[in-house]
């Protein structure tokens, strides 16, 4: 509690920016919307363009690739957010209002779908995000009611937290979300990210000047997006201020879909590549 007191007063100013020089491309996408990256540097990206997932090393080898529109267990229809644990992979497909989790070498595992469900507390539609918490438990970002789901390992539901009774903590336009080895969860929701305890509880905000439109979190680097700037916080530190990244694209026409930094160097999605950059 004492850590995110001190976040939401720090953040609110602004760190000279760091910068990142363009230092190649890779990937070749139809329309990706994110992407997410293992430990062990395999980087997955869900394109919902031709509604498939990537499977690529941080040199731009394509591993394995799955998908296609459908409605079955390793089909999608826009797969708008991906997660990436060592053993396990998981992806909102929103059109399907499920949450698929597929192995560490995109084989199908499971699915959760709820939005059926006769008891309404548990239910969520066109999902924008997912993430795994390190206790184990499963977040999903539900967009019809605008609200965080919270299931177990097993798909057990267990709450939802930050609906339209959560006063200054309810969230009114979510679209992405990450989680911290402290098990907090920030959710981004227009130009504020609300973060809750892993009990959702809403515990502090980090207000900007814009919408944001992702978020990362990669060991302690915390990367915040809007469509044309990147912003960075050491999670590590507890202190200090939320830096605007100053990036040099190869295209500065492309809309920056997601970032993160992993290895000391800035991964940045757009529609079409991953760009690689690198503070010199």
């Amino acid at each position: 509690m004492i850590f995110l007191a001190i976040l939401f007063i720090l953040l609110q100013s602004w760190a000279f920016p760091q910068t990142y020089i363009y230092q190649g491309s890779i990937g070749a996408f139809n329309n990706a919307s994110s992407f997410h990256i293992t430990s062990a540097g395999f980087l997955f990206i869900t394109d919902s363009g031709n509604d498939e997932i990537y499977k690529m090393d941080t040199l731009g080898k394509v591993m394995k690739t799955t998908g296609g529109h459908g409605w079955g267990e390793a089909t999608f229809d826009n797969p708008v957010a991906i997660f990436a644990t060592p053993l396990s992979i998981y992806i909102a497909d929103k059109n399907n209002h499920s949450i698929k989790r597929f192995d560490k070498d995109l084989n199908p595992i499971s699915s959760l779908y709820t939005r059926d469900n006769d008891d309404p507390n548990s239910r969520f539609g066109y999902p924008v995000s997912c993430v795994i918490a390190p206790q184990g438990d499963l977040f999903i970002l539900d967009s019809e009611n605008k609200r965080v789901l919270k299931f177990d390992l097993f798909g057990n539901f267990i709450q939802n937290f930050g609906g339209y009774d959560y006063g200054k903590y309810a969230l009114s336009n979510p679209v992405a979300m990450a989680v911290d080895d402290n098990n907090y969860i920030y959710v981004v929701d227009g130009k504020t990210i609300l973060i809750y305890d892993q009990f959702g509880n809403g515990v502090g905000e980090i207000e900007g000047v814009e919408d944001f439109t992702s978020i990362n979190i990669i060991f302690n680097n915390m990367t915040i997006s809007s469509k044309n700037k990147i912003y960075y916080y050491d999670l590590s530190q507890r202190t200090g201020q939320l830096e605007n990244i100053k990036i040099d694209l190869d295209n500065t026409n492309e809309e920056i879909k997601s970032s993160l930094i992993f290895d000391k160097k800035l991964y940045v999605l757009t529609s079409k590549e991953i760009q690689i950059l690198q503070r010199p």
